[in-house]
């Protein structure tokens, strides 16, 4: 596949502030790139700057193989970009407000009677065409506002947490019209605090802190990452004595040992048997459970290991 978007050496400063330190990647056409990282990772400067929104101090950026700068209006007619506040015209009705949007690159009015009803189509509001957004719920809101930035059909689309605040009808809604979207042959651009989302539709992610790279690849290769091979979580009866608790920390085969409250979480190292060591183990101590299972690592465990936070702090 050709590279979609080509970043080489970029540094974005604010005054002794160093928000993007030297980044360079690639997206490739046609797949959807998720850009994590906890709060203050440089991910919105990055998008920015690959907007031409922001002048940076050093660096190169391409989109479709050109050079992007303020004055590349051919480029910037080949993106659509979703931003994470809801921007849309409050006196405006919905079609009004899809058809305004998309007759800022599409002047053909027969061409744009369609597209507009392709995104009315594609987000699920054809019975709210007529409404006003002040009439609309948050979810339907935040459907109008995907429709608008993408109503032109653009090549590649940025979305910025699309799905925040809503309900989990107007999530699926939105998480299957990005997928139609990309099936169409879009390049999209994903950010998010959802780590279940980023499962579901990323091809491929990159995880920035403190504005570097500190991991990228596909969901297999990230997962393959972590020091852990499983991770059982333990829902007690009663408080775990601490050196029950600490006896548990002393196996070699544990990567890791967490308590809070009564739920005590045990990730352990590759190798077999670990549920059913953990489970005899406890029952030799007389200690009580509702409940025990194990679970595969998840990019939400990746994320907390290599940034040592949760995607949502």
């Amino acid at each position: 596949m050709n590279n979609c978007i080509e970043v080489k050496d970029l540094v974005k400063e604010y005054k002794e502030l160093r928000a993007v330190d030297h980044l360079s990647f690639e997206v490739k056409e046609g797949e959807v790139f998720g850009l994590l990282g906890p709060k203050g990772s440089g991910k919105s400067t990055t998008m920015n700057c690959l907007l031409s929104l922001l002048n940076y101090q050093s660096g190169d950026i391409r989109i479709f193989g050109q050079e992007m700068k303020p004055s590349a209006y051919d480029l910037k007619r080949r993106i659509g970009v979703v931003f994470q506040d809801v921007a849309v015209f409050e006196e405006l009705s919905v079609y009004e407000n899809i058809d305004y949007f998309c007759g800022l690159y599409v002047k053909d009015k027969q061409t744009r009677k369609q597209y507009v009803q392709d995104a009315l189509d594609l987000v699920g509001l054809n019975d709210y065409k007529s409404f006003v957004p002040k009439k609309l719920s948050g979810g339907l809101l935040r459907r109008l506002n995907i429709a608008c930035g993408i109503a032109h059909k653009p090549d590649l689309i940025f979305l910025d947490e699309p799905t925040v605040a809503v309900d989990p009808q107007s999530r699926n809604n939105i998480l299957d019209g990005i997928l139609t979207l990309n099936k169409q042959g879009a390049t999209i651009v994903y950010t998010t605090h959802y780590m279940e989302e980023v499962e579901i539709i990323c091809d491929r992610i990159m995880i920035l802190d403190k504005g570097k790279i500190i991991a990228q690849g596909s969901k297999e290769e990230l997962k393959n990452l972590v020091q852990m091979d499983e991770k059982v979580t333990v829902e007690l009866k009663h408080p775990l004595p601490e050196e029950v608790l600490q006896e548990i920390k002393t196996w070699d085969f544990v990567h890791n040992v967490s308590l809070k409250e009564q739920i005590l979480e045990v990730q352990f190292k590759q190798g077999n048997y670990h549920l059913s060591k953990l489970v005899i183990f406890l029952k030799e101590k007389n200690i009580p459970y509702y409940k025990i299972y194990s679970e595969l690592p998840t990019l939400n465990d990746v994320f907390l290991e290599l940034t040592g936070k949760e995607l949502r702090d």
